[in-house]
């Protein structure tokens, strides 16, 4: 019986850290890491009160030890989190691919290779191949405004 139950513990923590792969939180790994430590104990004949004690503990001392490391050393932006997604459009250039039309000025503007639905943030219509910054994002849409012929700051020293 005892053999069975760290076998069971095994698998478990197999089949978490498989499972890590296809998830975004990198939190099963370490919980997958912990069914291992238990395993082993059990492995080794310990109780299944100290496997799940040593699973407990392992698991949750390796997910807050991992959230405290990645906190300090992953990349931040001027004291900010990285933007990534959505929240990093503003700021970006992006081609006009279809003229604006409409009561609302609405058109398509191409950024990073995904189509948005636009809106020219100065009430002038937008022409197809032109560039544009990315001023907002709301919802599904963004609004813009033309790239002035200037160069950019950081090319002009």
């Amino acid at each position: 019986m005892d053999q069975i139950v760290s076998i069971l513990w095994l698998v478990l923590g197999v089949g978490l850290i498989i499972a890590e792969i296809f998830t975004l939180g990198f939190v099963l790994f370490w919980f997958g890491i912990g069914a291992l430590v238990a395993a082993v104990a059990g492995f080794f004949g310990a109780g299944l009160g100290i496997q799940f004690l040593l699973f407990a503990i392992v698991s949750i001392a390796l997910t807050a030890m991992s959230r405290t490391i990645f906190a300090r050393y992953l990349p931040m932006h001027d004291g900010e989190r990285l933007r990534t997604g959505v929240d990093a459009l503003p700021g970006k250039i992006g081609t006009v691919t279809t003229a604006s039309k409409g009561a609302l000025n609405e058109g398509a503007v191409k950024v990073y290779g995904s189509t948005w639905t636009a809106f020219p943030i100065d009430e002038e219509a937008l022409s197809e191949g032109e560039k544009v910054e990315v001023v907002e994002v709301r919802g599904s849409s963004i609004y813009v405004r033309r790239v002035r012929d200037e160069l950019p700051e950081w090319r002009s020293g």
